[in-house]
């Protein structure tokens, strides 16, 4: 069997449905809230329903190799080209809604949250890989607002030209390090890409687009110096900053230890020392997720309503 033949088949006993360059996945919260149980953190801090969220890529290609990272990115797929976005996301709904039909004749559904899974309304560009590295990142999201639903895009920040030119509903960007450094260490960037970093920073601190600056924490990584991250954060002034821990999940077991993870307590507590720093309140936190929310307090979370 060819690599690629390999890496493909690898992928889709994970779950991952590959639409060309790209792919869709359902994640666990859609399961549980298709059962009618309890949704992800989007839910609880923005209102996103979890059995109405498309989680998708539309590249696998990523120029970090992250030491936290749970994806299978230690065998990457050699690189496809680009699907244009229109046939793209259709395949992606396509093969959202091929995931969600398994669902209708067990006992277990919530029936309710089916027939309104069937009618998505957000898509979270976050699945795997750096999708800016897609170059019909703009048209993709145009696309999804004019069907009528949200996104929300995750970046690691590394191509501040693409993050200029885009307008998703809200923007992340992944800062795992307070300096150069550590981010070396922590992100493995296959390139010197430290200066699009701060360059992406700058560029937040002027978008038209709600933002979020998302700390992945591993004990005895990066979880230090929340005076240093605040001043980096502060160079955006983020709408928001998510806090999160980092989970020991999936390949992340070959890299990183389960000491490395921590309790929730201690994301609190780097959360209120950052939020403190930064001016900024903690607003609400997920337990079951590890993760916490300051707000800069200008603009309202709910977008579902």
């Amino acid at each position: 069997m060819s690599p690629l033949n390999q890496a493909t088949e690898a992928l889709t006993k994970k779950g991952y449905h590959l639409v060309g360059s790209g792919a869709v996945k359902p994640c666990l919260w859609l399961n549980r809230s298709l059962r009618g149980g309890d949704q992800c953190y989007k839910n609880h801090f923005y209102g996103i329903s979890s059995h109405r969220c498309v989680q998708m890529t539309p590249t696998l290609e990523c120029n970090h190799q992250c030491l936290h990272c749970w994806r299978p990115i230690d065998d990457p797929l050699p690189a496809k080209e680009p699907m244009e976005p229109k046939e793209l996301l259709d395949g992606i709904l396509r093969g959202q809604q091929k995931f969600i039909s398994g669902y209708g004749g067990a006992k277990t559904t919530d029936q309710e949250r089916l027939a309104e899974a069937r009618q998505p309304k957000h898509v979270a560009i976050s699945l795997m890989g750096e999708p800016t590295l897609y170059p019909y990142l703009k048209e993709l999201i145009d696309l999804i607002r004019q069907q009528s639903m949200t996104s929300f895009v995750v970046s690691n920040a590394t191509r501040p030209e693409v993050l200029a030119e885009i307008l998703p509903t809200q923007l992340y960007l992944s800062i795992n390090a307070p300096d150069e450094e550590m981010y070396r260490r922590v992100c493995r960037p296959t390139a010197d890409l430290w200066p699009k970093i701060l360059e992406s920073l700058e560029i937040i601190k002027q978008h038209r687009c709600r933002s979020v600056i998302r700390l992945t924490l591993a004990r005895g990584l990066n979880m230090e110096r929340a005076k240093d991250y605040a001043h980096l954060i502060a160079k955006a002034e983020p709408d928001y900053v998510e806090v999160k821990a980092y989970m020991h999940l999936g390949r992340s077991r070959d890299r990183l230890t389960r000491e490395d993870m921590p309790q929730h307590a201690e994301i609190l507590e780097f959360a209120r020392d950052l939020g403190e720093a930064l001016g900024y309140e903690l607003e609400a936190d997920v337990p079951l997720s590890r993760v916490a929310l300051l707000t800069s307090g200008r603009v309202s979370r709910n977008l579902e309503g």
